[in-house]
């Protein structure tokens, strides 16, 4: 089945299309991209993954045309940072 994965740091951002079988979990999404290798500094352990913008588990089934992403940490304190929107 036909998949996405998408992944952006502060740098570059990464978006790839490929096949997986069938039966295909977040994880071996994940793992079949080779994102991990472009980006060491990814933490499953610590950071959020999602389809299509909505948070999941990386034991979650994916289905065809899915976009994978993962998420990075908010780096920011809200309290310090001027709002844009006044």
């Amino acid at each position: 089945m036909n998949v996405g994965m998408a992944y952006a740091d502060k740098f570059k951002q990464v978006w790839l299309k490929f096949e997986v079988p069938d039966d295909s979990t977040v994880q071996d999404v994940i793992d079949q991209s080779g994102i991990l290798d472009q980006f060491p500094d990814i933490d499953l352990e610590k950071q959020k993954v999602g389809i299509f913008g909505k948070v999941t588990k990386l034991n979650a089934k994916v289905e065809e045309g899915a976009r994978v992403e993962i998420y990075r940490e908010i780096t920011c304190d809200p309290e310090l940072v001027e709002r844009r929107d006044t």
